[in-house]
């Protein structure tokens, strides 16, 4: 009996080390919403709504529910987290930075929002993904590009579209549109050694993060011009996506119907929070930027066949089909840049694949080497799934029989074996026929 308790015990333990592996598309719509407190659910209902207009299964939680848990039996509850809830210092339930960070590397997809005030559980999350928050009570304060709406403190700022992320998959139309933006809350800072975090939004040159109710700088400010960022977002190696913004108030009902008008005079009937709002949101939960591969053939070019091993010197077809996922359904791929590489240890070919309404191509020749070889594909781009894929395939050598009857470049050699054998051949009749004539007066 004691056996079957140990038993059951580590295998409830293997269970929650071991969750399941979540995997991700367009099609996964269970969504969780963490808030400090359920007014931020009428104060924030135009973006809720738009979420709920795009097929998400919304949750609605408070951030210190004792029933919280995102993970149950060792199958997460969720596809996507929302966290409304920047003051909440430890989570309810089983929740906490942990779990969250094993949610991302399961592939769950996290989106977090900030203000004046970071609990200590964002912050531990966000220093696992390289971002950091500033100082509790700091916001980030622009003396020129502040709205005519600011309080005094100059900390409602106008951010500039020219200061986006030049990424339509990630931003959608926004950079173009030319909206500004409006802005209230902390700054934050990324980790300049991690290459998977992205800079979305940034603050302009003048501006800085500190606390508002200080007259004067007593240090040096936690972030200072474009350094600071109001928007980062973070691509995990598994695809995860994680993003981060500094203003809860960014994703409001105020801010999404606002005009804008900043301290230069210059006025917007609009601003343009809602648009990068959703667009963020839709990248972050993988509503777009996502990629597939299938249909990987690949064949003798001559009899377009797939024999067990190719042989040196062979002809050989590459295919395969590129997917986009865009607005709801599978769609072929335009791009153009993805390259093949035919791998032993290095690359012995690499050669672009030619698009042909999302079916890829390549032709090329087996190299003149013989091993263990792999057909590798390896895209990574800004704002797209990071796409691999690898089919291992054998190489020989040539037959005895298979090889030509004379190479040219052994002529040489040819002509200097027959060179020589027909020199033999005539030293040897010289040497056997040729008789030297006996003077007449020594026979006389």
């Amino acid at each position: 009996m004691a056996r079957l308790f140990i038993f059951s015990i580590g295998l409830f333990l293997l269970a929650s080390v071991y969750a399941s592996t979540l995997n991700i598309d367009g099609s996964s719509k269970r969504l969780l919403v963490l808030l400090d407190n359920l007014g931020i659910r009428e104060s924030h209902s135009f973006y809720f709504k738009q979420l709920k207009d795009h097929g998400f299964e919304i949750t609605f939680k408070s951030s210190d529910d004792s029933s919280l848990q995102i993970v149950k039996y060792g199958e997460y509850l969720y596809d996507h987290v929302i966290i409304f809830a920047p003051s909440t210092k430890e989570f309810g339930g089983r929740l906490d930075a942990e779990i969250l960070t094993q949610f991302v590397d399961a592939g769950g997809n996290v989106l977090v929002a900030g203000s004046d005030t970071v609990g200590d559980v964002i912050r531990e999350f966000a220093s696992e993904c390289g971002i950091e928050f500033a100082d509790d009570k700091s916001s980030v304060i622009d003396h020129i590009n502040f709205d005519v709406n600011d309080d005094g403190q100059h900390t409602l700022i106008v951010a500039s579209p020219n200061n986006l992320l030049s990424s339509e998959l990630i931003v959608g139309q926004t950079k173009k549109n030319g909206l500004p933006f409006l802005f209230r809350g902390t700054g934050m800072s990324s980790d300049s050694d991690n290459p998977l975090l992205l800079d979305v939004l940034t603050a302009s040159s003048t501006s800085y993060t500190a606390n508002p109710e200080e007259q004067t700088l007593s240090e040096y400010p936690a972030t200072v011009g474009k350094r600071t960022l109001l928007i980062s977002v973070l691509q995990a190696r598994n695809n995860a996506r994680v993003g981060f913004v500094g203003s809860l108030d960014f994703f409001s009902n105020d801010f999404f119907q606002s005009s804008v008008q900043a301290n230069n005079g210059k006025k917007y009937d609009k601003s343009g929070n809602q648009d990068l709002a959703v667009a963020l949101t839709d990248w972050l939960f993988k509503q777009r930027g996502v990629l597939r591969a299938r249909n990987i053939h690949h064949y003798l070019k001559d009899d377009k066949s797939t024999p067990r091993f190719y042989t040196v010197k062979n002809d050989i077809v590459f295919n395969v089909q590129f997917d986009e996922f865009v607005h709801g359904k599978w769609m072929p791929f335009n791009g153009t840049d993805v390259q093949l590489e035919f791998v032993r240890i290095d690359p012995f070919v690499r050669t672009t694949l030619n698009n042909k309404g999302g079916q890829l191509e390549a032709q090329f020749r087996v190299p003149d080497t013989y091993g263990i070889f792999k057909f590798v594909i390896d895209y990574n781009r800004i704002g797209y799934t990071h796409l691999f894929s690898a089919t291992q395939v054998s190489v020989h050598p040539l037959r005895h029989t298979e090889y030509e009857r004379f190479i040219t470049s052994a002529y040489p050699y040819y002509i200097s074996s027959f060179s020589m054998m027909i020199g033999a051949f005539l030293l040897s009749f010289v040497v056997l026929y040729h008789r030297d004539d006996v003077p007449k007066k020594k026979v006389e």
